[in-house]
């Protein structure tokens, strides 16, 4: 009569006391011996005798401290609303004290995000001339400064020819690939922050930059939180994951709101052109905002460098102003001469 194993059935071979299968008798031979268990056939588990493997501890959120835990965005909160006041308090400060500061501000950072974003797509593999890019960071907003539009278009156009020369050291071998990545770095960021230093020129200037500023910093910042209460549509998954479709309308409502508030108060125009204002200018800084980060994604980065504690990069800090800086002073010639 065949024998019966612990589940009943018949024909299987015998069992040890503790799960296992009873060795065949084979003689001396101990390559007779079975070396495996059937992972089919019952056996001890390894964790009644192997010490349990240590817990690994969770992971430092990034650009914070270790053991921080990021906000619900995935931010380090209590460092990005610190490093964007410290930002935001020199900008307030060098605007109303002395203007020229300001430019030094801007030339200061268009020298950082050059750098930041040549590294980046150095990483990629391409490699654009950054002495006449950081030369043309220098020029552009200090040309638009002293010349208008006409010095900031012209000092570009410098920046590219430069560019190309440079690389002609260089040999064929990826000449289009180095100077087209040159050329967008020199219009991205540093062509488009010129037209902060346009918004700040005039006499006014400091009415101007604070109202484009205050613009996107309520956009940006009605925006985050309807998107964390209310998000539930994505605007551009493949792009930028955590944007809604309710964060783009608080934005947008906001900014309009703000815009018609305050511009006529500071530029005596009608209500109705202070939303529009605020409406565009917003749009305006969504798009940026959705542009650098179409550009991290093409370049398999999360942020351009961690050079800002909750930010990441400083680029990854001014990517909505760069788009509502020209906006702004394009709607501001026409409404406020």
């Amino acid at each position: 009569m065949p024998r019966l194993d612990s589940n009943g059935d018949a024909g299987a071979p015998a069992r040890r006391r503790g799960g296992g299968p009873r060795p065949a008798k084979s003689g001396t031979d101990p390559a007779a011996r079975p070396t495996a268990i059937d992972p089919a056939a019952d056996r001890v588990s390894s964790s009644a005798t192997d010490p349990p493997e240590p817990a690994t501890p969770p992971e430092p959120a990034t650009g914070g401290s270790p053991g921080r835990r990021p906000g619900r965005a995935g931010r380090n909160l209590p460092a990005a609303f610190a490093v964007g006041g410290g930002l935001g308090a020199l900008v307030l400060v060098t605007l109303l004290l002395w203007r020229p500061a300001f430019l030094a501000v801007i030339v200061a950072a268009l020298t950082v995000a050059v750098l930041e974003m040549v590294r980046a797509v150095r990483a990629a593999g391409v490699h654009p001339p950054l002495p006449p890019v950081l030369a043309g960071a220098v020029a552009m907003p200090v040309a638009a400064w002293l010349w208008g539009t006409g010095g900031l278009a012209l000092a570009l156009l410098v920046t590219v020819l430069a560019a190309m020369v440079w690389r002609l050291a260089g040999g064929p071998a990826g000449f289009l690939r180095d100077v087209g990545a040159a050329i967008l770095v020199a219009v991205y960021p540093v062509f488009v922050a010129g037209f902060a230093a346009l918004l700040a020129a005039p006499d006014d200037g400091h009415w101007r930059v604070l109202t484009m500023l205050g613009v996107v910093v309520l956009s940006d910042t009605s925006g985050y939180v309807a998107g964390i209460f209310l998000g539930r549509r994505l605007l551009a998954p493949s792009i930028s994951p955590k944007k809604s479709w309710e964060g783009l309308g608080g934005s947008l409502v906001a900014a309009a709101v703000g815009g018609a508030i305050g511009l006529p108060l500071i530029f005596q125009v009608d209500w109705w052109w202070g939303a529009g204002f605020g409406l565009v200018v917003a749009g305006a800084a969504v798009v940026g905002d959705l542009v650098e980060s179409m550009l991290k994604r093409d370049l398999g980065r999360k942020d351009m460098s961690g050079l800002l504690p909750g930010h990441g990069g400083l680029m990854d800090r001014v990517d909505s102003i760069l788009f509502a800086a020209p906006t702004a002073y394009l709607l501001l010639t026409v409404l406020a001469g």
